[in-house]
């Protein structure tokens, strides 16, 4: 990195804040080693929304759009951060070129993400949600819709889901496992013989949801 730009690392130990929701955010941060929780609270109950990992990036929203936090983070484990200053982003974009793609490829998959969650967390019944996770996946996948009445195979675990879903891994397997011959759960895939059926299912509730008749 730049010498010119602005920068230092900080030691966390599990369980330590690094910034909560709501404040007013002047730095991102990239992980060197170790992992942070990203928690939001939903309807007073503190939610699990992702892990960051050694290599990522994260707070950076908070910088781009000129707002507060829209969530907080924690040390998942012992963690080592580069914390990087708010006034010296575009120099971190202009004199890094692999991190300024690096970035841009991230903030791109990081609003889509968030939208879409979004939408999972407004559905109140945890069937409707790990339904429209399934969805999610395959969107990711870029399965078109024309194939949802087909097989589809989807690269993700019972605990994906339910990070994605906001609910408990054994919720995610109780709506899932009396599905068999729907849904087949594997150890790192999830195979659905007809996600139509689920779109359908998802249409209906938001349709309703915003009173479109």
């Amino acid at each position: 990195m730049d010498n010119n730009i602005s920068s230092h690392t900080k030691k966390y130990e599990k369980d330590d804040i690094i910034f909560l929701e709501f404040e007013k955010g002047d730095k991102f941060y990239m992980v060197q080693s170790g992992s942070v929780k990203i928690t939001k609270v939903i309807k007073d109950v503190e939610k699990l929304l992702d892990i960051v990992h050694a290599g990522d990036f994260f707070g950076e929203m908070a910088i781009l759009e000129d707002t507060t936090r829209s969530a907080s983070a924690i040390a998942n484990e012992p963690t080592v951060l580069l914390e990087l200053k708010k006034e010296n982003f575009q120099s971190v974009l202009a004199n890094n070129i692999e991190m300024a793609l690096k970035l841009s490829k991230m903030f791109a998959k990081r609003i889509f993400d968030s939208k879409r969650r979004l939408l999972i967390l407004q559905l109140n019944e945890p069937n409707l949600r790990i339904y429209d996770c399934l969805l999610l996946l395959a969107e990711i996948q870029n399965i078109p819709r024309d194939a949802y009445n087909e097989p589809q195979e989807l690269n993700a675990t019972v605990n994906d889901i339910a990070n994605w879903c906001a609910i408990k891994p054994m919720e995610v397997q109780k709506v899932l496992k009396p599905m068999a011959g729907k849904i087949n759960i594997k150890n790192n895939t999830i195979q659905v013989k007809n996600l139509k059926e689920f779109q359908r299912q998802i249409d209906v509730k938001r349709k309703k949801s915003y009173n479109i008749q």
